[in-house]
Parts: C-alpha cells; structure tokens; sequence
C-alpha cells in the first residue's frame, strides 16, 4: 500500500455480509474484504444467524485487511457499524453463544408485541422510546430467549447471561470481554428512554429482561476500549461504534436538521436529522438517536420498511426472473411501464408506517400478458411507492423532505433513482462512493481518535462528490400509479 497516512479500520456488518474496508482520511477507501452470512429460516417468520460465524467472517475480513495495509501498526483507529434491533445471548463465561442470533427482520414476538398493545402498553413504551411495538426491536427478542432456550434461562439464573446487539458482541470479542453498546444502537432496543443516560428500570422490568445482562451504553465516538493483540497484531483503539443507518446518516453528511438520506440494502431506511431534541410522530414514524458524542445527542427521526434488497433476491433466487440486480435496470427499461401488475412486497409484514406484522406479500394484476419485465418493474415500483407513503408521513410530522440523498445496492439502477425523483417530485442526490455506512463509521472514527475536532471537519474532507436526478414525470402519471398502489395496499391491510 503507498499511502503512509494513518489508516481507519471499519467493521461493517450487515445482514447478508460482513466487511472489513481500510478509509484515509480524504475518505478514500484503500482495502475492501467481504464474506457473506447465511440466515435460516427455521420455521417461516423465524430469521437466525449463527453469531458464532459472523465473529468468525468478521475477524477474516478484519485481518484481511490488515495484511492489505502492511500490518496492524499502520491502522489508527477501528469503527464498528452494524445491522441494529439483532440480538445475541452469550455466556460471560466462556464467550461463546447460548443461542443463534434473532436477526431484526425476525417475526416470531409478534404475539408478544400484541400481548403488549392488548396490555395497553403502546403509548408508554412509544412516549418514552419512540419506537411502535413490532417485533421489529430488540426487547422481545431479548425475552423470547430467556423464556425458550434452556441454556439462556440457565445463564440467566446464574448470573452468567450477557445479552447485546452486534456491535456488543463484536466489541466483546475484539477485546476480549468488553461489554459496551453506544446510544444509536440502544435507542433500537426499547429498553432505554430517549433521553435517559442508561437501562431503564422500568422498561426492563416491563418487558423481562436483566439490567446486569446488558452493556454499558457509551458515546457514538470517542475512545471505547483497544483490540486484543492477539487478534490482529496490536492493540488499536476501537473508537467508533454505531448502527447501520445512523453510520450512514453521518456519511452522507446529514448532519443539520432537515437533512435526509434513504438507505436500500435488505430494507430501505429514512433518517432525516431531528436537531438536538427527541422528535415525537403522530403517524407512526420512529424516534432515535442519531450520535452521542462527548455525551451530547443529536436525534433523527426515521421510517423502516423491511423489504427492498431482499426482494430483489426473491427475484433471482426464488423465481429466477434475473441473473444478477443489474438485470432489473434493462428489465424495467425493456416495458414501458408494469402493466397494471402492483406487488404488496410485505415478506416480512409492512414497516412504516403501516407496521403490519400480520400482512404477507402479494402480486396483483398478473395477465396471460405479464412478463418478466412487468413484475420486475413492478417490484422496484413497489420500493419506490412506499418511500413516496413514507415521505407524506414525514411531512405530516412536520419534516418536509426538499431533497433526499440515496445509497446501498440498489441505488446503483439509474432508473430506479430517476423514478424516486420523479415520484416524490424532489431532487436525489447519489454519491460517487455509495458506501455511506462505512464511511459514517470511518468518519465517526476520525472525529474519535482526534483526526479531526467535529463531525463537519471529517465530513468537509471526506464525503464525495454527488449525481443529481431531477424529477420528470408528468403529474398525472404519478397520480395514476399512487392510486392504484393505494387501492392495492388498501385492500391488502382489509382483515
């Protein structure tokens, strides 16, 4: 490697992979290692992952990287992103995992969460965390193992259960027994109020689970604790840890109120920074916290829905309409347009601002004229009407967007951008360097290992230059296509 310039290690682990890229300080991206992670579905509405093999691609692609920069004394820092709501139970003991890990996109607590709602908890548990009841977060997931695994309760009664999302379990691993979790990813779990500095008793209680079972909840930046030497050759300071969508807030540099990014991975995700105080929705947006920093927050307030990428893989995977995602820009070009086909895409209940965990998927409009086209044109029509739902929402909160800027996967389809602009009838924004998320963790690191004094110092040298997609469409097409996407979903939400 030629640069001699200190070196940012970001660990971003995903759902569907894990990555280990090496940033400059200009925001150049030196070295990039990846390896996929397998779910199971054990029965449907159940996502695991074995936490066990996402420490073990972690620490590949972790020392892959150092190799690539010459050897761990050339990295000044680590920054940790990751997926948020996924829960991990390990044994303070040993280390290793009680159990597989319960991804977010997992199903299985929605009869707790109704036993919630029936219970008439929603409005507390929304007033203080800012988050609906869905299965969705972290808390009933948390209670799920303790009541159905053996060795959890077991742990639990012991005293020896450790209980963390991925960035606490990577921490823990990476140092050898550090059990640390920074605000963003605690503002996920419902189990910390939105402006409280800890576990709040009360919630925990609310929902089972022990306090002493959960990790410290720390800055977004700052120094954390130092990697074992034994794992990557030294010990390098770990000095950032945030979730997936808050790291990516950060790198697309929205870091003034107003500011919004939408990021399509496996889900799509909406933050439009909130300023300094917790933002309250009345049309079931989420409150989080953005960053903690020096143990100042700032606040976003978001709209999740659970499917984006993930349908375009049913696409390749489960019906083979497409070899690989840069099939779906020449499909949905090939038609001019989906031929009255409208897909429901709720494979895992609909998000905001909806939350139906009890709705599936479905396709509409199908003929003996329906081709491949059609429904894959349907389909990335589909993610764009319910960002265009989203985005009613958050005016309605008082949140207007004016522009919105795009990352993740996805957004690498011209056509798909060009029709989010023309939908929302806004300018989209889409950086030269997509990776958003590794580069708000990098430029987390940055401000954290003292590189640089704020957030818009890293930011000023780090973030890349912009493609702009202005809206196009003519009204009345839009109109056409939201009504029957309304009619559509409508009938879908009917008990």
């Amino acid at each position: 490697m030629a640069t001699t310039d200190p070196l940012i290690l970001v660990l971003d682990e995903g759902t569907t992979s894990t990555r280990a890229l090496l940033f400059g300080l200009d925001g150049a991206i030196h070295a990039v290692s990846q390896r996929p992670l397998a779910a199971a579905h054990p029965p449907p509405g159940w996502v695991e992952q074995d936490a066990g093999a996402i420490w073990a691609a972690t620490l590949a692609c972790a020392r892959d990287t150092v190799a690539a920069a010459g050897g761990p004394h050339r990295i000044s820092a680590i920054g940790i992103a990751n997926q948020r709501e996924t829960v991990i139970a390990w044994d303070r003991t040993s280390g290793e995992p009680l159990a597989p890990a319960i991804i977010w996109q997992d199903r299985r607590t929605a009869e707790a969460c109704e036993n919630l709602r029936r219970g008439g908890h929603e409005d507390t548990i929304a007033r203080q965390t800012g988050l609906v009841v869905d299965p969705y977060f972290s808390a009933t997931k948390c209670r799920w193992l303790i009541d159905h695994v053996s060795a959890v309760a077991e742990a639990k009664a012991v005293g020896r259960l450790m209980l963390g999302t991925i960035d606490s379990w990577l921490t823990y691993k990476l140092t050898g027994g550090a059990h640390l979790t920074d605000a963003s990813n605690a503002s996920r779990t419902q189990l910390m109020t939105l402006d409280g500095v800890g576990w709040d008793e009360g919630l925990c209680d609310l929902f089972g689970v022990p306090p002493g079972a959960l990790p410290a909840i720390g800055d977004s930046a700052g120094y954390l604790a130092s990697s074992d030497p034994g794992l990557l050759g030294a010990a390098i300071p770990i000095v950032a840890m945030i979730g997936d969508q808050q790291a990516a807030t950060i790198g697309q540099g929205c870091l003034a109120p107003g500011a919004t990014k939408a990021t399509f991975g496996t889900g799509a995700f909406i933050l439009t920074h909130a300023g300094d105080a917790p933002p309250r929705s009345r049309h079931r947006l989420l409150s989080t916290v953005l960053t903690q920093i020096g143990g100042r927050r700032d606040y976003a307030l978001e709209g999740s829905l659970f499917v984006a990428g993930s349908m375009i893989q049913w696409l390749r995977d489960k019906l083979g309409l497409i070899a690989s995602f840069p099939d779906t820009e020449a499909l949905a070009r090939s038609v001019g347009d989906s031929g009255g086909v409208t897909i429901v895409p709720a494979f895992a209940g609909l998000g905001a601002p909806q939350w139906r965990s009890d709705v599936t998927g479905s396709i509409h409009g199908l003929t003996l004229g329906t081709g491949r086209g059609e429904i894959v044109r349907a389909a990335l029509e589909a993610v764009v009407h319910q960002i265009v739902d989203l985005a009613e929402a958050f005016a309605a909160d008082g949140h207007r967007w004016t522009a919105l800027r795009v990352d993740g996967g996805m957004i690498a389809n011209d056509w798909l951008v060009q029709d989010l602009a023309d939908m929302l009838g806004i300018e989209v924004e889409r950086p030269a360097n997509v990776e958003s998320t590794a580069r708000g963790a990098a430029m987390l690191a940055a401000v954290g290992a003292g590189f640089y004094a704020s957030l818009e110092e890293a930011a000023a040298a780090m973030l890349p230059a912009m493609s702009v997609f202005t809206p196009a469409m003519e009204q009345g097409d839009r109109r056409v296509r939201l009504d029957r996407w309304h009619a559509v979903l409508e009938a879908a939400l009917r008990p």
